[in-house]
């Protein structure tokens, strides 16, 4: 599991683009990675909104954003057609990287209870260290509080 103040383990998952990536493509950018319930609901469709229209100053100040889902690459494909994300969303089947971030929580909904990922994002320096994290997201004003954390890391 990660911690705050150490390295992340590296990982490689099925990405958009027709392509596989991994944290040591990375390296020498920040990263945020945001780990997301499911392509096309309401508040994930909304926070990807909101990260794809902060994105150019996400790079401007030396970062670059991935977006973690359990669903498939083909799905995710669609979504960032639909919603033209200018970042990969990666393909986490397996669950291994949501176990890694420990994401994955019990959730309730109309009194059903299931296991699903928690909405939570995550900031990792030029050399692999996490530095913040933010769990149990609300989606407004989240992005600009990150895009804050990643300017502040200078």
């Amino acid at each position: 599991m990660v911690s705050v103040g150490k390295r992340v383990a590296n990982f490689t998952l099925p990405a958009t683009g027709d392509k596989a990536l991994s944290l040591d493509d990375f390296r020498g950018t920040k990263l945020v990675l945001y780990f997301y319930p499911k392509d096309n609901t309401p508040g994930c469709t909304r926070e990807g909104q909101e990260f794809r229209d902060a994105y150019p100053a996400f790079q401007k100040s030396g970062a670059d954003i991935l977006g973690v889902s359990r669903d498939s690459v083909r799905t995710h494909e669609n979504f960032c057609t639909k919603h033209s994300f200018p970042f990969h969303l990666l393909s986490d089947t397996d669950e291994k990287l949501c176990g890694q971030f420990d994401v994955i929580k019990e959730k309730n909904m109309y009194g059903r209870k299931y296991m699903g990922i928690e909405r939570s994002t995550f900031l990792i320096d030029e050399k692999g260290v996490l530095r913040q994290e933010w769990r149990k997201v609300r989606v407004p004003g989240h992005v600009d509080e990150v895009l804050e954390a990643v300017r502040s890391l200078g």
